[in-house]
């Protein structure tokens, strides 16, 4: 694993050798490292100077006097989520989630806890949760945003209408100013910087009549929390402030009582305009959550008519009490007394967290707007949406009336987007398909955003109402406050930061708008690629824009059941190596500033190593990144022409050497050589293969060898094709053997393709896409016949399932058979649901623990599995996460640290938390080879349990 100070890079200006002088944290001024800061959720990017991760206050002050004797900006950063540009800046940017990550102390009875800024906010609700305590703000990142974050830009969350803003749960702060003064903020002047007070009480009156009254007024700096009718609270005043006034080394916060019971009521209403007008009728029945959101966020018609009522939009209104039946009662009441369409009320724990699902990865859905032509290059305009009007406020009595013309705002500029949000607080987001990329584009967005900033203002709301205004919105202040207040602004930072080091062009004398745009270097013309990105308009740069940095990949615990991304950050902790990094890494990459060398680039090599190619992000997150796809494309452009590792000719062309065992019947000879040492190890070192590992035995006779000496029955037609996919004919036959006989116990007629077919899976991983198309090719000519006559394929490996579903297209697009052989793939329990309907499987009656296959919940969905399961008396539900071996990553040299990692993370500890008598299903060779290697536990593919038990029963009736 590498470390982030493990790379220094050049430091022509002495930079990074001063600043290594001076702190204990690591100091990193690698291309790798700058290209990963370039960007937050934003549509900015600046390339920082260098990046440190300070170890502690200490190191904090001592980069703030190397930077302000050499003039270099400083930037603090939580995990960059922001969407203002206010977590990116040129000179120095500070990474507290690295050292200063600690809850320093945690007082149940204070109801209290003390933290330093890069604490994560569900580690800290963790902490606080057996106290019967919460942290009340929670943005919808809470599982990767940190509460210097928070503070920085006095964040809300959903929970706002009952605990409200984080400014609000403040107790109090210790930040080091601009000129390197430590000092502890809370109530009264004691701490604040010389002249402030002064500066604040010579403008008394405009402070009283400048300020909006409503609940989510973030936006400028918060001057009014130093009235003295208020009781000054410079702690207060410094929340929302955005790292321009000071930085954050620790906090005081209050923590809340939890509710010990929640229900969620969903209702239901005609449009969104309605959802709004009746939100803040709510407020007074002491909801926990008024949210807001519209049909078309919810992807996919199946997702929508499972959890949610009837409707075009709904609100999430969450209650609370000392029981369940007193949290249902309260939801019973505020259902009865809203005018809904329709209602759901649920109280189970999972039903919610699915509900909240929706709602939480609205902020990425929201980027890609169904139904439009993706923004190619040189247009930037359609399915692409993005922030820089994230989150308005108005006040919640004006919320339909101002989204009518917010609606009515977007059609007159040929706009669209999708509010929702904080109804109960009047705070929208939503995301907009701007063109960001052509000049015409950027004006319209620079006329768009003026023009809605005065109709915010004409409503009495706030530029911001959760994000900041950073770059975004902060030009814009002087509409909102006028400019006097603005003026005031600006003194005010002068007083803490003299020197103006502290977040330069956010908050005060402001970037303007439509400079800094991330999307500027891009290249124009699309470049030359090997997959067909049919998503993306065939345009590799458009794929890598997906990424809007959200960070869902960046979470460290455990997704929930059934969720994979993205195994490899989770098992490092580094940002390189999250679905997030490597896109930032190939962005900069493609724009040629930091990342100078193309698909040549070590550094995006190094940093897609560790991607398992789990297809996990193609799935969980919410934009469907595909760096697995990313990686292949990656690598058959950075070994165009080159030698490659040992692996890639090892592994990656497995089918071919397996296929040679066959045809010469040494597979006993083979596993004879495996098993005397000296020749593995030679073996394994000439291959590229992990030491670690013990090489899989080949099957003695194939799935193949196997069927051709099988008796055969009528000669009729075939009901399904039979997939011998690689590892099933050559290392597990047993599984597919064992398909055979429950296919046809189903009444269906089983067959095996022409030799020589193969899905490619091995070259893909390995970026031989070349070579992946010609073996595809020869695939559909030897299927033609079946393709033609429509026989469903069914195929046993998951991996192998999806190969087919996707990477076939997305390779041979152009070829209607490639279409016609993915639509025809159906895993096993599909084949058995569809083709056999009527048939009951045996009764298993045991219960199950296991992994669902990453590629199955990527790309297949297991809905069928789980219903066969349901059917056969298998009880207990699967986990999630990652197996790590995943096809040739876990063999593969520098990768067994990693790929014990994931399996220790969920995929282990379920097996041995298993009764005795469970059955260990994997569908997967990977998983099954991981399970016996790591664990000495005989994984089983659903096939063989089916099978089993069938034999069982058969021998019971003799």
């Amino acid at each position: 694993m590498s470390d982030l100070g493990s790379d220094p890079g050049s430091d022509p200006g002495g930079l990074g050798r001063e600043l290594r002088a001076a702190v204990r944290g690591p100091v990193d001024l690698s291309v790798t490292a700058r290209a990963l800061h370039t960007m937050d959720a934003s549509n900015y990017r600046r390339v920082p100077a260098a990046v440190v991760a300070p170890h502690d206050a200490d190191d904090v002050a001592a980069v703030l006097d190397v930077c302000r004797r050499r003039g270099v900006p400083v930037v603090a950063r939580g995990a960059g989520t922001s969407i203002a540009g206010q977590a990116t800046g040129t000179g120095v940017v500070l990474d507290f989630t690295r050292r200063m990550n600690r809850i320093v102390a945690l007082d149940p009875e204070a109801r209290t806890a003390v933290v330093q800024p890069g604490v994560v906010l569900d580690d800290l609700r963790a902490a606080a949760a057996p106290y019967g305590l919460t942290f009340g703000p929670d943005p919808s990142t809470h599982s990767r945003c940190t509460l210097g974050g928070m503070i920085g830009n006095n964040s809300c969350g959903s929970h706002s209408v009952a605990w409200g803003t984080t400014a609000d749960n403040v107790r109090s702060l210790s930040v080091i100013d601009g000129q390197g003064d430590i000092r502890r903020l809370g109530q009264g002047w004691a701490g604040a910087p010389d002249g402030l007070r002064t500066l604040v009480e010579g403008h008394l009156a405009l402070l009283r009549t400048g300020y909006p009254d409503l609940p989510r007024r973030i936006s400028g700096y918060a001057l009014d929390a130093l009235l003295p009718e208020r009781g000054p609270d410079p702690a207060r005043a410094f929340c929302g402030s955005e790292g321009t006034l000071g930085l954050l080394t620790e906090a005081a916060v209050r923590l809340v009582e939890a509710p010990r019971a929640r229900t969620l009521a969903v209702l239901g209403y005609a449009d969104e305009s309605a959802a709004a007008e009746a939100a803040a009728g709510l407020l007074p029945y002491g909801p926990l959550t008024v949210e807001g959101m519209a049909a078309d966020l919810v992807r996919g018609a199946g997702a929508r008519e499972n959890v949610l009522p009837r409707g075009g939009a709904w609100l999430f209104v969450e209650t609370g009490g000392d029981s369940p039946a007193e949290a249902r009662a309260r939801a019973d009441t505020i259902v009865r007394a809203a005018d809904v369409l329709d209602a759901v009320v649920v109280d189970d724990p999972a039903g919610q967290r699915a509900l909240w699902r929706v709602r939480e990865d609205a902020s990425g859905t929201a980027t890609r707007i169904p139904g439009a032509a993706p923004g190619g290059p040189g247009a930037g305009h359609g399915a692409e949406a993005w922030p820089g009007w994230e989150d308005c406020a108005v006040p919640p009595a004006r919320l339909g009336a101002y989204l009518r013309d917010f609606r009515a705002l977007l059609a007159a500029h040929g706009l669209r987007g999708t509010p929702y949000g904080h109804f109960g607080d009047g705070c929208i987001h939503v995301r907009i398909d701007f063109d960001l990329i052509t000049p015409e584009g950027v004006a319209r967005f620079r006329r768009f955003s003026e023009e809605l900033a005065d109709l915010v203002v004409a409503h009495g709301g706030s530029l911001s109402g959760e994000h900041g205004d950073g770059q975004a919105r902060a030009e814009l202040l002087p509409k909102m406050y006028g400019p006097e207040l603005v003026a005031l602004f600006a003194r005010v930072k002068d007083v803490w930061d003299p020197a103006g080091l502290l977040n330069p062009g956010m908050l005060v004398r402001p970037a303007p708008l439509d400079t800094n745009l991330r999307f500027a270097p891009l290249p124009r013309e699309p470049v030359d690629v090997a997959f067909g990105y049919p998503e993306d308009g065939g345009d590799f740069s458009a794929a890598v824009r997906r990424c809007v940095g959200v960070a869902k990949c960046r979470t460290a615990t455990a997704p929930p059941a059934g969720g994979v991304m993205c195994p490899s950050f989770r098992a490092t902790g580094e940002e390189e190596h999250s679905t997030r990094g490597r896109a930032r890494l190939l962005h900069e990459m493609l724009a040629g500033e930091v990342v100078t060398d193309g698909w040549r680039s070590t550094e995006v090599r190094d940093a897609l190593d560790l991607c398992l190619s789990c297809k996990g992000c193609r799935s969980d997150c919410p934009v469907g990144v595909d760096m697995a796809t990313y990686k292949a494309e990656f690598l058959h452009h950075h070994y165009e022409g080159r030698r490659r590792p040992a692996a890639h000719y090892a592994m990656g062309w497995l089918p071919r050497w397996l296929r040679a065992v066959a045809a010469t019947r040494t597979a006993p000879l083979v596993n004879a050589l495996a098993r005397v040492g000296p020749l593995a190890a030679l073996g394994k070192r000439l291959g590229g293969i992990a030491p670690e590992r013990a090489l899989p035995a080949v099957a003695p006779r194939t799935l193949r060898q196997w069927w051709r000496r099988r008796p055969k029955g009528g000669a009729g037609p075939a009901s399904v094709v039979l997939w011998p996919d690689t590892f099933t004919d050559h290392l597990s036959p047993s599984v597919g053997r064992a398909a055979v006989r429950v296919l046809e116990d189903a009444g269906l007629s089983v067959t095996l393709p022409p030799r020589g077919v193969c899905c490619g899976l091995t070259y893909v991983s390995t970026g031989q896409l070349d070579r992946a198309r010609a073996v595809l090719r020869a695939t559909l000519d030897r299927m033609a016949p079946l393709l033609a006559a429509g026989t469903p394929v069914v195929v046993l490996e998951p991996s192998c399932a999806a190969a087919l579903r996707t990477d076939l297209v997305e390779l041979l697009g152009d070829d209607p058979r490639a279409h016609r052989l993915a639509a025809s793939v159906r895993t096993f329990a599909q084949a058995l649901e569809e083709l056999a309907p009527q048939w009951s499987p045996p009764h298993v009656g045991r219960e199950a623990v296991g992994q669902t296959h990453c590629h199955q919940h990527a790309v297949l969905g297991d809905a069928a599995e789980r219903r066969l399961r349901a059917k056969a008396g298998i009880e207990g539900e699967l986990s999630g996460g990652c197996c790590g071996l995943a096809g040739n990553f876990g063999f593969e040299k520098g990768h067994y640290e990693v790929s014990v990692a994931c399996a220790e993370e969920q995929l282990l500890p379920t097996v041995r938390r298993a009764p005795g008598d469970a059955v260990v299903l994997a569908d997967g060779f990977s998983c099954r080879t991981q399970l016996g290697q790591l664990a000495g536990v005989r994984g089983w593919h659903l096939a063989e349990i089916l099978a089993g038990a069938m034999e069982r029963e058969a021998g019971a009736g003799r």
